[in-house]
């Protein structure tokens, strides 16, 4: 039989309007939605003429799509200890998400093959909470594998423009803009899956290295200098050239922090590329005068910047701006190669290792800055459209996710924008807690998460099985979903 989920609230983000309803939704037993009730003379009558398995009234909370992350790093196989599938999957549960993708950088061995992928989605099956995709790696020297990765079911393509951090830099290599255009001028010729997308972290070395005063390591400045603006400038100013030259494949720009490249994106889609751009909440929400003194678990890269480049990606959020949608970049480690133990190292900015625990908080933390720059920041529309409608649209999962409509997976995120708690790693599921929003009020709890009709996770009661299936696109038409068993 049938499962009923009502609630007052109900955000459909299926374009027929932004309003919220209160009504129902009919799921079936393969947890695909069966039929929307729009009012509730709708419901009554439903369910006065039928019964149903189960019926899960939400009251007032608001319930709407699944958010879905373009932008995780879960580090398994290899360094599980930084971030494995089990946590990653429960934190996204627990933060409103039902779909996440994997970027192929950490883990070892990296995905920069198909026995790679098949490695990684082996270690997935039966410890996943939430459904999980995966990017395949650009690397120098893996172009015979670009096609047939995409042809596995990766999402897209993702490489970087500069080495990162060690002991990650050997093992994913920055490519060079010859090594790029050489890649996407190979997948054109082989036809190869014409709507992926290739991802790209853009920042370019420096041509005159900066050196940082080694004398101040636990000042947060020593370390912002290093990475000046300049080099995501430089960087979007490269992948401008290659989207105009190479219209017909999507270019994605990820974790931008600097509002000065925006106007750039802006102009080459003027010219006809087909560029995005995706930002973080910690961009968002945090400014660089307020990094503290050791705090390394706010390091990242790019950096978190001054307060006044803030305005501007801000700006460029709204419906038609340059930056399409919102990703977490959620890429922690373990206290140690945070520089966050005990010993002359800790709080190190030089050393620690760049990334953030970011993404079991990203929907309150977006939410609680926005609502901050005034109520009408940001409504639950464009909370949709950031974090669930555009990653959808970007991955190629807009014909099954993102909306709540008939033939839709039943992806729910069901959360109260007005009730507040405060972080504290008590509530983190992740593998490690250190998070530069530890202490800090937020606004915006996530009640319940429901994948294909089930209870991945209540606020109250914790998990249910680890029922979350592997995405794989094998074609630009279907997307192939393996169960986790």
């Amino acid at each position: 039989m049938d499962l009923l989920f009502l609630s007052r609230r109900i955000f459909l983000g299926d374009g027929s309007e932004n309003a919220l309803i209160h009504g129902g939704i009919i799921v079936d037993t393969e947890g695909i939605i069966r039929r929307v009730l729009r009012s509730p003379q709708e419901v009554n009558t439903y369910l006065y003429n039928t019964e149903s398995e189960s019926v899960y009234d939400f009251g007032d909370l608001v319930l709407m799509p699944g958010l879905i992350d373009p932008n995780v790093h879960i580090n398994e196989p290899g360094r599980k200890d930084w971030e494995g599938f089990a946590t990653a999957t429960k934190a996204a549960a627990a933060g409103g998400f039902t779909t996440i993708i994997d970027r192929p950088t950490n883990a070892q061995p990296p995905t920069v093959s198909v026995a790679h992928l098949k490695a990684k989605t082996s270690t997935a099956r039966g410890k996943i909470y939430v459904d999980v995709g995966f990017w395949g790696g650009l690397v120098p020297g893996n172009g015979d594998q670009l096609a047939p990765l995409l042809g596995a079911g990766v999402m897209g393509l993702q490489c970087t423009l500069c080495d990162p951090a060690a002991p990650v830099s050997q093992e994913f290599p920055a490519v060079n803009e010859s090594q790029l255009e050489e890649a996407l001028s190979q997948l054109e010729k082989e036809q190869a899956e014409g709507e992926a997308v290739v991802a790209v972290h853009a920042e370019l070395p420096l041509t005159t290295e900066i050196h940082p005063d080694e004398e101040a390591p636990r000042e947060y400045g020593t370390f912002l200098v290093t990475r000046p603006a300049q080099m995501e400038i430089s960087a979007t100013q490269l992948l401008c050239r290659l989207a105009v030259r190479h219209p017909r494949r999507c270019i994605h720009i990820l974790n931008c922090s600097s509002g000065e490249s925006l106007p750039l994106v802006e102009e080459c889609r003027r010219q006809g590329g087909n560029l995005t751009v995706d930002t973080c909440p910690h961009y968002l929400a945090l400014a660089a005068e307020d990094v503290p003194d050791c705090g390394t678990e706010f390091k990242t890269w790019p950096p978190i910047r001054e307060r006044r480049n803030q305005e501007r990606l801000w700006q460029a959020l709204r419906l038609g701006g340059a930056i399409r949608m919102i990703g977490s970049d959620h890429s922690p480690a373990t206290p140690g190669a945070r520089a966050l133990t005990c010993g002359r190292g800790r709080g190190n900015f030089l050393k620690a290792w760049p990334g953030i625990n970011s993404l079991q908080l990203s929907l309150p933390v977006v939410w609680t800055a926005a609502n901050r720059r005034g109520p009408s920041n940001l409504t639950i529309a464009d909370i949709h459209r950031l974090m669930c409608q555009e990653p959808a649209n970007l991955c190629g999962l807009s014909a099954s996710k993102g909306r709540i409509a008939e033939g839709y997976d039943a992806d729910f995120c069901v959360w109260s924008p007005d009730e507040e708690f405060t972080v504290g790693p008590e509530l983190l599921y992740t593998a490690t807690k250190a998070t530069p929003y530890a202490g800090q009020r937020l606004r915006g709890v996530v009640h319940a998460t429901v994948v294909r009709g089930l209870h991945v996770y209540q606020q109250f009661e914790g998990f249910g099985q680890p029922l979350g299936k592997v995405l794989l696109r094998r074609s630009t038409r279907k997307l192939v979903k393996f169960v986790s068993m």
